[in-house]
């Protein structure tokens, strides 16, 4: 059932890249832009989506930012793949965009999608001009240096630390990289409606920090070809991970208790939030 629901919304927010994208002039960029932006789960989407049908907000509203979310994540992607970055060359199955095209391509076409994420969320439709505001300053610092970009700066310096980072280090780093996104994608609904998010984003924080511990667990004992990209890289370069960290059994008691402590968050809304608790308890079962 909730496997349905996250197709069906990943379904939604294609149509909307089709849309929009489509609309741009037919370009490498263009192209490369709307490549990037195919495929995965699209989980931050998801939330946006969900959060705001807790909340009662017009889905024609809330598709502008879950969309955005996406295009903003997608840009993320791009550039964490290129050589000066991971040094990727494969994402969701498929080369990534610097390989496919070049890198001269792929950081135009990141830095295009980092900006169409602030076209989608400020949109006329998403609301008045002081929810689109917030959403926007909101946005900016999850995506920032305050946030994803603090964290990816963290993990970059790392690489070249003269110890492997600690527990609490590394908790904050992937509060950054990869839980701020997350964080605001679980509040975006209770910003468009104008509720109080509090209580979204202590899930979001049990729910980043387990979807993170859930990827290095993959890393280790995944499949490449269902998880669409190299495994194994943390280990093989020496860097620090929870399960390096905690080993794989406790690792895996941590994300469990995790999804246990998101799902406790959502109490108070009732049967409401029974999908997203679903999406709690998926972070840590999936396979990609």
């Amino acid at each position: 059932m909730f496997r349905e629901k996250l197709a069906q919304d990943a379904a939604r927010i294609q149509n909307q890249f089709d849309l929009v994208l489509g609309a741009l002039d037919d370009l490498d960029v263009t192209q490369a832009m709307a490549y990037a932006t195919r495929g995965g789960k699209r989980l931050r989407g998801f939330l946006v989506l969900e959060s705001a049908r807790l909340h009662g907000v017009e889905p024609a509203q809330v598709i502008w930012p879950a969309t955005g979310i996406e295009a903003l994540h997608a840009y993320s992607l791009v550039h964490d793949d290129l050589p000066c970055m991971d040094d990727d060359d494969l994402r969701r199955g498929r080369p990534t965009v610097h390989i496919k095209w070049d890198e001269g391509t792929a950081v135009l076409a990141g830095d295009a999608l980092q900006a169409l994420a602030f076209e989608l969320c400020t949109r006329p439709e998403v609301g008045s001009t002081k929810i689109r505001a917030e959403l926007a300053l909101t946005l900016a610092k999850a995506s920032g240096a305050q946030g994803m970009v603090l964290g990816q700066a963290l993990d970059i310096a790392a690489e070249t630390a003269a110890a492997p980072l600690t527990l609490e280090e590394i908790t904050q780093l992937q509060a950054g990289k990869t839980g701020a996104l997350i964080e605001w994608s679980a509040c975006a609904g209770a910003r468009l409606a104008q509720a109080n998010p509090e209580p979204l984003r202590r899930y979001a924080q049990a729910l980043g920090l387990a979807f993170q511990i859930a990827d290095d667990i993959l890393d280790v004992e995944g499949d490449a070809e269902k998880a669409g990209k190299r495994l194994q890289k943390d280990a093989n370069a020496g860097k620090a991970t929870f399960v390096s960290l905690l080993g794989l059994a406790a690792a895996k008691t941590r994300a469990a208790e995790l999804v246990d402590q998101a799902c406790a968050t959502l109490d108070g809304y009732g049967p409401a939030a029974e999908t997203l608790k679903q999406a709690a308890r998926f972070v840590i079962a999936r396979d990609s």
